[in-house]
């Protein structure tokens, strides 16, 4: 049976969300497969407002079975704090509803203050994490030292192993950071109790996922940030910690390659991103604020107000040969119309953008009042272009609020996952957005 990974196509902030929850609605499990809880997914449903930032979106579907998968690191205390929140308004009341790999890592004391340090020390090259310790504990899990799940549960491991940990960051903090040191018997204390009341959700998740689709059930993986912000693909070294790609799915989640029979890739009608790093498309003026403003533009996790910039669509080409349309060449140039040269530009290189942006202007579209737009009705720099210019667009939506969307979007799903190559790329507008190169309202 199906499994589908929605992923996003810029810098992260796309809307994800909003499509994995209403595609959520027709999946059996939904599962989270990599990042932390540095991402945050925003879902508005009615006059209710969500943000998730470990929890999968399924969460808010009666039913749906959700999964941290092994590729994510977890922050224990800010997920029982999301699971405290979700209970107190009659989600996850039953355990057997969240479950927890048992391979996933652990963020732990030290990694946030590891995080927060070095972004002091670096001054104004910062690289504008969140602090909240992801890149520290992916760097454990690659030097083999990281805390996983499958250690919390067994008392003696666990306190071995944080013993060991403890005693190299401490004299990191102390000697190169400058920072006050922890002190192991507190964190072994706080993380005991902290087993108790995790320990029924963690499983072998790997061997769940394989079963649940060998029994036919449809699975739906959701990742966190941007294609953009890969570690490896993106704009290095501002980016995340861990690989956002779509393929990243298999190792994160724990499945086959083979298993995946769908991919979604998200994008709005303009670019935003957050914390440092190049931005060709960057609207440093009145024209930004006003994206921003209108377009709600503020970190869900952090509340950091997001960088707001016109539609990159060498961003949007790059990232769709990772999406896996496979017609997306490695450099495009499109022509002129109308005695404007509209784009013509190479893909990022691992030193940055070897281009300077050249834009156009084409007739746009205030989607704020719309329920959504299919066909005909697409705006002018949508529906302009030719299909073999552009992946097709099967969804347009101009609100926040899951009833905001085209109905192809949850019509499609309920037939089976029918999701061949002429619906895999989806497009959600926020508030404010427009088609390419006009201005909002």
């Amino acid at each position: 049976m199906p499994a589908i990974v929605v992923v996003g196509a810029q810098w992260g902030d796309e809307g994800k969300g909003k499509v994995a929850d209403i595609l959520a609605e027709h999946a059996d499990v939904v599962v989270r497969y990599q990042g932390g809880a540095n991402a945050g997914h925003t879902l508005v449903v009615g006059d209710e407002k969500t943000v998730l930032h470990l929890i999968p979106c399924g969460v808010l579907h009666p039913g749906t079975v959700c999964v941290i998968g092994n590729g994510v690191v977890v922050d224990p205390y800010a997920l029982l704090e999301e699971i405290d929140a979700l209970r107190k308004r009659g989600y996850l009341e039953d355990d057997s509803l969240l479950k927890i790999s048992d391979r996933a890592h652990l963020t732990m004391p030290y990694h946030r203050a590891i995080d927060q340090a070095r972004e002091r020390l670096r001054g104004e090259g910062l690289i504008g994490t969140t602090g909240r310790g992801i890149g520290p504990t992916y760097e454990d899990k690659m030097a083999r030292i990281g805390i996983r799940f499958a250690d919390l549960l067994d008392a003696g491991a666990f306190a071995d192993a944080l013993r060991r940990t403890l005693e190299e960051k401490n004299a990191y903090l102390r000697n190169i950071l400058k920072e006050q040191a922890l002190d192991y018997d507190r964190i072994r204390d706080d993380y005991e109790r902290l087993r108790e009341r995790l320990a029924p959700h963690v499983i072998d998740a790997s061997v769940y996922l394989d079963r649940a689709l060998a029994a036919g059930r449809r699975v739906l993986f959701e990742g966190a940030q941007g294609t953009m912000l890969d570690v490896d693909h993106g704009t290095y070294p501002y980016v995340t910690s861990s690989n956002t790609l779509a393929g990243a799915a298999c190792g994160g989640g724990g499945i086959a390659p083979n298993r995946i029979t769908g991919v979604i890739g998200i994008t709005k009608a303009y670019t935003t991103r957050v914390g440092s790093g190049p931005f060709p498309t960057e609207l440093i003026d009145d024209l930004g604020r006003k994206l921003r403003e209108d377009g709600e533009e503020y970190g869900a996790t952090t509340g950091r107000p997001r960088r707001c910039g016109w539609f990159d669509a060498v961003v949007g080409r790059h990232a769709l040969e990772w999406i896996g349309d496979h017609e997306a060449g490695r450099a495009h140039r499109a022509e002129e119309a109308e005695g404007v040269r509209r784009l013509q530009a190479r893909r990022p290189t691992p030193g940055g953008f070897s281009c300077e942006p050249l834009g156009a202007q084409c007739p746009g579209a205030d989607l704020r009042g719309a329920a959504g737009l299919g066909g005909a009705d697409q705006p002018g720099a949508l529906a302009g272009r030719s299909a073999s210019e552009r992946p097709p667009l099967h969804c347009l939506s101009g609100r926040v609020d899951r009833d905001a969307k085209h109905h192809d979007l949850r019509r499609r799903p309920a037939r089976g996952y029918d999701h061949s190559s002429e619906c895999l790329h989806h497009v959600t507008a926020m508030p404010g957005a427009v088609a390419r190169g006009r201005r909002p309202g």
